[in-house]
């Protein structure tokens, strides 16, 4: 007998869904960061248990939109809720619960799916801490599982993905084994740029930064070379401002060299490949707030 079935895991932005999806998985799916709002699609990660299971879809972390992204952000959480068989409502140990949380868990109730309760970084609490916070949790719902976990250090990670599977329904397995992701590739390209960006100019630009796979082709290989595959990839790096522009591609196209180099390493890890990369730089003023804009850049 197996199980199986989808799991959404929603939270407040910077939860520790994305970084708590990689770590079920075993290998990066989600883009992660320590500025908040940094997933901004549904990435589908596939966990394999013994016993079944379970399609990972972690979600744009819900908050007061100020820009129409925003507002279709908040959208795809809604839509998820309803098409999953659990709901997993991150709740960060190091952070208090507050009104944030009770609008999620309103949302949560108004899908009428099952939810439990996932501590995300118990690790940077002490356990005294700990334990209070999770009586918080305990009253705050009446969640069918609470469980506290660390991403970062491990703890508890396989017990969740344990539990996770052994509370969907009994099913056959939906994606074949060995598949650990179901997002189209150009999209996930797109992410790990972004997120290589996002880490360049941690300091510097606001969440101002989409990107765009133009194209992405692998190149013929001569006869008898045993090398991997090459794959040209060209990307188009948008942000709002000018000035912003300046700011990613750094003095004399220092700071987009970094941001290069770390996005094409995490691409050839995830594609088992080689990658040549390009990253153009473009503006499109005010594009979280253009419709045009948005769609064309798969929002």
């Amino acid at each position: 007998m197996t199980r199986a079935g989808f799991v959404s895991l929603v939270g407040r932005p910077n939860a520790g869904k994305s970084t708590l999806t990689n770590a079920l998985v075993g290998e990066k799916v989600a883009i992660t960061s320590a500025r908040p709002q940094t997933t901004r699609r549904v990435i589908r990660g596939i966990v394999n248990r013994e016993g079944g299971q379970v399609i990972l879809v972690d979600t744009p972390g819900m908050h007061r939109p100020r820009t129409l992204l925003g507002e279709r952000l908040n959208d795809l959480v809604r839509e998820t809720l309803g098409d999953v068989d659990l709901v997993a409502l991150c709740l960060p140990a190091n952070d208090k619960l507050g009104p944030g949380d009770a609008y999620l868990l309103e949302e949560i109730k108004k899908s009428r799916t099952p939810v439990i309760a996932v501590v995300t970084k118990a690790d940077l609490v002490p356990k005294e801490q700990l334990a209070l916070h999770l009586a918080e949790v305990a009253e705050f719902a009446d969640f069918q599982e609470i469980v506290p976990v660390s991403a970062t250090t491990g703890d508890n990670v396989e017990y969740l993905a344990d539990l996770l599977v052994g509370l969907m329904e009994e099913s056959p397995i939906l994606y074949p084994e060995g598949e650990e992701i179901q997002e189209p590739e150009r999209i996930v390209v797109a992410e790990l740029i972004r997120e290589a960006a996002l880490e360049g100019v941690r300091d510097e630009l606001p969440h101002s930064i989409a990107v765009l796979v133009e194209e992405m082709n692998e190149r013929a290989q001569k006869p008898g070379d045993k090398r991997p595959p090459l794959i040209d990839i060209h990307a188009d790096l948008y942000v709002e401002r000018s000035s912003q522009k300046g700011i990613v591609i750094g003095a004399k196209g220092a700071r987009l060299k970094e941001v290069g180099k770390a996005a094409r390493e995490e691409i050839e890890k995830l594609l088992a490949c080689r990658v040549y990369l390009d990253i153009h730089v473009r503006v499109a003023k005010e594009w979280q707030r253009d419709p045009k804009l948005l769609r064309r850049l798969g929002f």
